[in-house]
């Protein structure tokens, strides 16, 4: 955006701030989808953002998510990128701003007291799960892991210890048997936006009511790595698929090994008890063998409808696995 552009957006605000009167100000953290439409949504509301911290990409991400920086230029808002949110002068820069709220909208970096005490009317924060289930980090993948058949997002106070302070706002939704990783979080995203939209009226005329977490009912939650998605075969199907769709694309996938090859399984379904059986005994090693056009995995318990896979880098489908391989069984693993 170039500068008369913003100098003209800036203006517009101003000359709307003089006809409703004093608007409640913010500085929001942001990042990811949610970031962006939470954003949307304050400024909807008509909060005048003074100030968006948000991250830098990095470059060995995949970034498929959209982009708060852009968001916040095309609207004329300043927006810094610090590496560390702490530090002195980001503290000086954003208490001179004298905002009325601080946003946290899966901004990746916890904000220490001297931020939070910042802001007259508090410093709130989104998380992607239904609080106090799933603290922590990557709320919507340990769901789908646990095999949870809802999530949502929570608006909550913040505290300096992660998703404990009092809850002002839920939204709910489901999580269907085969929905990924990605299915879902974009589900949270709407939650996110629908509970913000919902509350904000009242939390920006101080009448927001907020009720206490009962910690004892959820857990917290770490991060998780590429290998944390190394598949253990002598799990249930159900186990096994569950981990499946919640590292799906655009993460980084489910793995194994056969055929002493890298295989990434990037779908899969629980069979029946009918489908794709070939006689094996239930100690047998997990295996993965093609049948009537459809690719199977026996695991510890049960068995899975492989959809989708790749073998060595290359995704190959059933069809063509048979035609190379043929229809052997091949066990799975290391």
């Amino acid at each position: 955006m170039r500068i008369e552009d913003r100098a003209k957006s800036k203006g517009v605000r101003d000359a709307q701030s003089s006809i409703l009167g004093p608007r409640s100000s913010a500085v929001v953290f942001a990042y990811h989808n949610v970031g962006v439409r939470c954003l949307s949504v304050l400024l909807a509301h008509g909060v005048n953002v003074a100030l968006v911290v948000t991250h830098r990409n990095n470059p060995s991400e995949t970034i498929w998510f959209d982009s708060v920086a852009e968001l916040a230029v095309l609207h004329g808002i300043p927006v810094i990128m610090p590496d560390n949110p702490n530090t002195p002068e980001v503290v000086a820069r954003i208490r001179a701003l004298q905002p009325d709220f601080i946003f946290s909208f899966y901004y990746r970096e916890m904000l220490r007291r001297e931020l939070l005490e910042i802001p007259r009317q508090g410093a709130l924060n989104m998380h992607g799960s239904l609080l106090p289930k799933y603290r922590g980090r990557v709320p919507v993948n340990w769901a789908i892991i646990h095999g949870e058949t809802e999530t949502g997002a929570t608006l909550h106070y913040m505290t300096e210890k992660p998703d404990n302070g009092d809850i002002v706002a839920q939204q709910a939704v489901p999580i269907l048997p085969d929905d990924t990783a990605l299915q879902v979080f974009r589900k949270v995203t709407v939650a996110a936006e629908m509970a913000l939209n919902a509350c904000l009226p009242d939390l920006l005329a101080g009448r927001a009511k907020a009720v206490k977490q009962d910690l004892s009912k959820g857990a917290y939650f770490g991060g998780r790595k590429a290998e944390d998605g190394i598949i253990d075969w002598s799990q249930s199907a159900q186990a096994i698929h569950n981990l499946v769709r919640a590292v799906a694309p655009p993460y980084p996938g489910a793995m194994t090994q056969l055929m002493g090859k890298p295989m990434r399984i990037l779908q899969t379904m629980v069979a029946d008890t009918q489908q794709g059986v070939m006689n094996h005994a239930p100690t047998e090693q997990p295996a993965f063998y093609v049948k009537e056009s459809k690719a199977y995995a026996i695991c510890g318990q049960g068995l899975l409808r492989v959809v989708r896979f790749e073998l060595d880098g290359l995704e190959m489908s059933a069809e063509k696995f048979h035609a190379k391989y043929g229809a052997a069984r091949f066990e799975l693993g290391s």
